[in-house]
């Protein structure tokens, strides 16, 4: 069975706590999702391997450590997932980015997909798919089905808050994906939003409605 870590961070429930007032404008709802996924990055990307290296300094030479050849992808939920890549690559400015276009049918509440476009080397790569809600769990099982059947073998979910749902609808489908989030919420309402949830993320990601 996959792992669920949920942050505690100090800074992530911190801002997390701000993303969630709904009086939080476009504008500082953009930046707070690119923060927190930058500070979630480091917990997620924690089991790298290092290699040791000498490296030379202005005094003499220290022994060091530097992540061992590690191939990674970032792989955004079109199109709140967006709201989460710049903050990554930001940790990870060599990492490669694929898309993958999915939206929920509103009766159904099943994903549609619309566009997967990903790096030519995707199968040599460690992938974490990203996307801010973990709600029904659809769009990520259906995610990260669509990265195994181009033939990539590691794969992480990064979500900034989850519902239970979500979670154990992930784990069913794919229990080899760990599952990382700010918060675990309490349940869907019946449209399938997380309660308490912050609304739609895309839609405060990029002032839609």
């Amino acid at each position: 069975m996959s792992k669920v870590m949920v942050f505690d961070h100090p800074l992530i429930q911190h801002k997390l706590s701000i993303l969630r007032d709904e009086k939080t404008s476009v504008k500082e709802f953009r930046e707070l999702v690119g923060e927190i996924a930058q500070l979630m990055c480091y917990e997620a990307t924690r089991d790298l391997p290092l290699e040791e290296v000498d490296v030379k300094t202005p005094v003499d030479v220290a022994k060091c450590r530097r992540i061992a050849g590690k191939k990674l992808a970032v792989v955004p939920i079109l199109r709140a997932g967006l709201g989460m890549v710049d903050g990554m690559v930001a940790m990870m400015p060599n990492v490669k980015v694929g898309h993958i276009g999915l939206f929920r049918d509103p009766e159904t509440l099943e994903p549609v997909k619309y566009y997967f476009k990903m790096p030519p080397d995707i199968t040599e790569r460690d992938v974490i798919i990203v996307d801010p809600m973990l709600a029904t769990g659809g769009s990520s099982v259906a995610a990260a089905q669509f990265l195994k059947d181009e033939g990539v073998r590691n794969i992480k979910l990064m979500c900034i808050i989850a519902a239970p749902e979500g979670v154990q609808a992930m784990q069913e489908a794919h229990p080899d994906v760990d599952i990382f989030a700010a918060a675990l919420d309490d349940h869907l309402n019946e449209h399938g939003y997380i309660v308490p949830g912050l609304g739609d993320a895309g839609d405060r990601i990029f002032g839609t409605k």
